[in-house]
């Protein structure tokens, strides 16, 4: 049966280019129906112990996990009509399951009976964790509630599921939509050779002459960066800004879907008890309350907006003075920048591109990863899911296996955009005693180089690059034999963030950039000239981009601790106006396409990011201090946070590592925000 059915083959790593639509619901009928049985079995278990009812229960939950999980990331990567029909038709019932399983109070009782027995006590700390996140779980899953209750809960989740799926879905349906096909050179005035290139490739691939644009991330940025015609600009932005929305077609409006996900979340916490969703998404992170979190947020705010104002005004002068543009649109906001960076620095983003030849980039950052770790990435074959995809396995110096990496790096038509991280399978120890190696994924939207020359990376996509490593390494370096807390698993959601931000900081350190850069033409490193000009930079507009978050962030938990309804889109107007940020029109529908928290894993959690970067940058001043490349710092690093997973609190593994709580003097000094 494995062989007829590839999501049933769990011998190795997916078999991705087997799977079709038509394997999906029959997989997950047999993976559904052995999760009952071991339920059951596990159910009727007399003194449960994490031999008899804590491992087998894992073990076959695990093989649903990784078949649905499969099916997820091929949804979102390689999206087809038939594919979606296979998933979607497919989440209430998995939804049933795992809700049902976070309420079986017969399952509880047995958490809760390890967890009184004198075992306990002598269990291993990641062990202990995972019996303590068990009966959070299922607290949060509504174990406790009263019979009527608890079927209300599990609805609310099943509709949740659908809904934040159909959301990003909507997204990525009305972002492909969109194509305009330009004949006249001219009107592409400004836009980078490569760029060109690859929108004449795009169109020559829709069997069209001319220039194809569209709203994926390497063709839009570019002409908002580069594009001297202010009405092309403005058409692209205002088809970018209304996506899901309102203006397009009604099955991709997400408004309603925005209003329905927060009541349903909202009434999901107050069966929980809670005063909000926003405190209820507090109970697995590190912030204690949304008082808590919307304090620091808006404390970094007061310290950001005067940079910002000071941002604005000199961007006002330069288009008023320099480009003829008297009045400042959102869409005039990114060229007129580009064009300041140029003027002020003496380079432009374009310059700096020449050097990031995708290939040299991956090689620097694998040797980062050596010099830091004492770890390698070797090529290697594994099934894939698209002809642009590469494996690699990390290594050992001797050779020994740590684990593997997915890299998918290309934008595409139905690949969802962004980038991001996710496992393939966690570390854990195997019953025969055998330990299963981690494997993970990196999904990037890059342009891909066109007429045979390598993709070219700005270098914002070469921090993204770093930032998604950092995620990978946090996975794959796990030491923890626990599968629930190894890796990423079990870390509190506004730390998950603190290796990836890390992460970014090498992209500027001038030891590194000789491996990092190959000029596409010469095969000369970068100048340090130039390096030195985009240090000078590295700070330019950061007030704008730091208010741009809390922005963000502010939104979110506002709109989760606010019970009484959504507003989103009233509730981002008001913030822009009490941060002072640049206006944008009244079209703007924002929160339409923030799939962060309306359909991924952010929900009253987006201020993680910047709570996650008062500790990567603490953290990365231990290694400023010592040499940024020091193999003994980079070690310790590893020790104390890769390591650990969430085996133990996020703060303990950090003060383990730097040997004091964290501090937030790095994060401003890194942001030019320090006086």
């Amino acid at each position: 049966m494995t062989q007829a059915n590839p999501l049933l083959d769990f011998s190795g790593l997916p078999r991705y280019s087997d799977i079709r639509p038509e394997h999906v619901s029959p997989a997950l009928d047999q993976l559904l129906e052995a999760a009952a049985a071991a339920v059951a079995h596990a159910e009727k278990l007399q003194n449960p112990t994490w031999e008899s009812f804590v491992l087998p229960l894992d073990e076959v939950l695990e093989d649903l996990g990784r078949a649905w999980g499969t099916v997820g990331h091929l949804e979102s990567v390689v999206n087809t009509p038939e594919l979606r029909e296979a998933y979607n038709s497919n989440i209430p019932r998995i939804s049933n399951f795992f809700t049902e399983l976070g309420q079986n109070e017969a399952l509880y009782a047995h958490y809760k009976a390890i967890a009184a027995s004198p075992a306990y006590a002598g269990f291993e700390p990641a062990r202990r964790v995972v019996i303590d996140h068990a009966l959070r779980g299922f607290r949060l899953s509504g174990a406790e509630l009263p019979a009527a209750q608890k079927q209300r809960f599990k609805e609310i989740a099943e509709e949740l599921s659908e809904l934040t799926t159909r959301f990003s879905q909507n997204v990525l349906d009305a972002t492909d939509d969109f194509a305009l096909y330009i004949e006249d050179l001219s009107e592409l005035d400004g836009l980078p050779q490569d760029n060109l290139a690859a929108a004449r490739a795009q169109a020559q691939a829709d069997g069209k002459t001319g220039y194809k644009l569209t709203l994926k991330m390497p063709s839009y940025f570019p002409v908002m960066q580069y594009a001297t015609s202010r009405k092309l600009r403005e058409q692209l932005y205002h088809a970018y800004a209304t996506r899901a929305a309102e203006f397009g077609k009604n099955e991709w409006n997400n408004t309603p879907l925005i209003d329905r996900i927060h009541t349903l979340r909202q009434e999901g916490a107050a069966l929980l008890g809670f005063a909000s969703y926003g405190q209820e998404s507090l109970e697995t992170k590190m912030a204690n309350t949304p008082a808590e979190v919307l304090g620091f947020l808006r404390d970094l705010g007061h310290r950001a907006k005067p940079y910002m104002q000071a941002d604005r005004a000199e961007l006002l002068r330069f288009a008023q003075d320099e480009l003829g543009i008297k009045t400042l649109e959102p869409w005039d906001q990114t060229y007129v920048s580009e064009k300041l960076r140029e003027a002020r620095y003496a380079f432009s983003e374009q310059d700096v591109k020449q050097y990031f030849t995708e290939p040299t980039v991956i090689n620097g950052l694998f040797h980062l990863v050596e010099t830091l770790y004492g770890l390698q990435f070797v090529p290697a074959q594994a099934p894939v899911w698209h002809p642009d995809v590469r494996y690699f396995e990390l290594r050992n110096k001797d050779g020994s296996l740590v684990g593997g990496l997915y890299m998918d790096m290309y934008a595409r038509e139905g690949k969802q955009g962004g980038a991001w991280m996710n496992e393939v399978r966690s570390r854990h120890k195997l019953p025969d005693g055998d330990v299963q190696t981690p494997v993970a994924l990196i999904i990037c939207n890059f342009a891909q180089g066109v007429d045979g020359k390598p993709a070219l990376l700005p270098h914002d996509d070469v921090i993204t690059l770093f930032h998604e490593t950092g995620h990978a390494l946090h996975h794959l370096l796990t030491e923890v034999d626990e599968r629930d807390v190894s890796g990423i698993n079990g870390v509190e959601w506004d730390a998950v963030e603190l290796p990836s931000q890390f992460m970014e900081n090498f992209c500027w350190e001038w030891q590194l950039l000789p491996q990092l850069t190959r000029h596409v033409q010469t095969g000369e490193p970068l100048p340090r000239a130039l390096f030195d000009k985009m240090l000078a930079a590295r700070n330019f507009m950061s007030g704008s981009a730091m208010i741009r978050q809390i922005v963000f962030s502010v939104f979110d938990m506002e709109l989760h601790v606010d019970a009484t309804g959504p507003r989103a889109l009233q509730r981002y107007f008001q913030l822009l106006e009490e941060f002072d940020a640049p206006r944008v029109p009244d079209y703007h529908r924002f929160p339409n396409s923030f799939s962060h928290i309306f359909a991924g894993g952010y929900a009253a959690g987006y201020y993680s990011y910047k709570w996650a970067e008062v500790l990567s940058a603490d953290a990365y001043a231990a290694f400023e201090e010592s040499g940024v490349l020091n193999p003994q710092t980079g070690a310790r690093f590893r020790k104390e946070i890769l390591a650990r997973g969430g085996s133990r609190p996020a703060l303990e593994s950090f003060i383990a590592f730097r040997g004091r709580a964290p501090q937030t003097d790095a994060l401003l000094r890194h942001n030019g925000l320090a006086n």
